[in-house]
């Protein structure tokens, strides 16, 4: 697997994104970005995104609304790169789910197809989303993620103590239920996977595991399970 995930997308702009889309993209010839802005409801980030994207690659959304599975999946072979953006965790779950194209994407990352995703998306990368920020707005039964990583996300992690100390409070409630460990992401964190190594690459983040304290992590280290 090749997972590049952010809790944020740059400092005010894109930058982190595009930097780590850069060795899926540079030197191939008219190469693909799929991108999945499912969990939004504003369309105004399209053409900024293609802007974005402009000499590095040819920007075609995954439209979950108008395009059919068999559409989708054509697109998903067509891929150099996969970029899933923030938004709605529930609602980008909901809709992945609801046109069926949340497996065969699952089957593309697992067997290599690289993604880059902030917020949102990277939620979307753990086994499920109930560690997301979000409120289910949808609402959704559809949980699961597409579980390319053993452990699930809890992205914009708060500088304030007192923030933290209630963050933290609440997703311990999710290990009532669930035995996988839980990465904490500031804004700034970067995570990386190649393959089944997982390694803080720069940022503050912490591991929250089921009847442990949080444990800070190491930039440059490969993060444990």
């Amino acid at each position: 697997m090749n997972l590049d995930l952010f809790s944020t997308p740059g400092q005010d702009d894109t930058h982190y994104v595009l930097d780590a889309s850069r060795s899926y993209l540079e030197g191939k010839r008219d190469p693909i970005i799929v991108y999945i802005p499912a969990g939004s409801l504003d369309n105004r980030w399209h053409e900024y995104t293609v802007e974005a994207f402009r000499g590095l690659g040819r920007v075609e959304t995954l439209d979950t609304e108008m395009m059919t599975l068999p559409e989708m999946e054509t697109l998903l072979r067509c891929a150099a790169q996969v970029y899933i953006p923030g938004g709605n965790t529930y609602l980008l779950s909901h809709r992945l789910q609801l046109c069926k194209i949340i497996d065969p994407l699952r089957r593309k990352v697992v067997a290599g197809l690289p993604v880059v995703a902030f917020s949102a998306g990277t939620v979307l990368c753990g086994p499920n989303i109930l560690t997301s920020n979000n409120l289910n707005i949808v609402p959704t039964t559809y949980f699961k993620g597409l579980a390319a990583v053993p452990f699930n996300f809890n992205v914009h992690y708060p500088a304030d103590p007192l923030a933290r100390a209630t963050r933290d409070e609440w997703l311990s409630e999710y290990h009532t239920f669930h035995d996988n460990p839980v990465l904490l992401l500031s804004d700034g964190a970067y995570v990386r996977v190649s393959g089944k190594k997982a390694t803080l690459v720069r940022g503050p983040a912490w591991i929250l595991r089921k009847g442990y304290a949080k444990q800070e992590l190491e930039e440059g280290k490969t993060i444990p399970v």
